[in-house]
């Protein structure tokens, strides 16, 4: 067998590899994200109904180990012109924490809206006019609040062209945010929880 070609096939297994432990990584994360995530019991939604099944978050955020192993699978996910990450009240305060710890990139913590104290700001921490800023959340529905963060911070300078969450819970979120001319990033769809 030529070398060449030999090398090349070396190569392809270990690109081959190295996806298949990345995608059992995830699909690790993604079990345990359900086995501390997933509530039984009797809870209101926000619509008013009651449901026997409840998905808390902020069980796996709360979780530093496995808050740890996802935050490092997202590091891939960063956009290489990336110059700011900016965490969104509340779930992507502790993402983009350890994402900035990580990655090296300065973070800008952005409220719901401004304080009405202080500093007055929106968007705590690293700067973001005219800077390239990813948008970190926790677990998107719609992209509604996405949408409303961008826009505030657009207005305030930044250049956004990504967002980045854990999990896309594949309800509209994609296409409403396409629609704004934002492409969102995710570790986990719906679809890769257990059921």
């Amino acid at each position: 067998m030529d070398k060449a070609i030999f090398f090349s096939k070396v190569k392809l297994m270990g690109n081959f590899l190295k996806r298949s432990e990345t995608e059992i990584v995830k699909s690790e994360i993604a079990k345990q994200i359900y086995t501390v995530s997933h509530l039984v019991g009797s809870f209101q939604l926000r619509s008013g109904q009651i449901s026997n099944e409840y998905f808390d978050k902020y069980q796996f955020e709360a979780d530093t180990i496995l808050l740890n192993a996802i935050v490092k699978q997202m590091l891939t996910l960063i956009p290489s012109d990336i110059e700011v990450l900016a965490g969104l009240e509340l779930g992507g305060i502790s993402i983009v924490t350890l994402l900035s710890h990580y990655s090296g990139l300065p973070t800008a913590f952005v409220r719901k809206e401004a304080k009405k104290y202080g500093t007055s700001r929106l968007a705590e921490g690293a700067e973001i006019n005219n800077r390239k800023v990813l948008i970190v959340e926790d677990v998107v529905t719609s992209g509604g609040q996405i949408v409303i963060s961008a826009h505030q911070l657009r207005e305030l300078g930044a250049e956004i062209d990504y967002a980045l969450c854990v999990m896309d819970r594949e309800e509209g979120a994609v296409d409403r945010l396409f629609a704004e001319g934002i492409a969102l990033l995710s570790l986990l769809k719906r679809r890769d929880l257990p059921t």
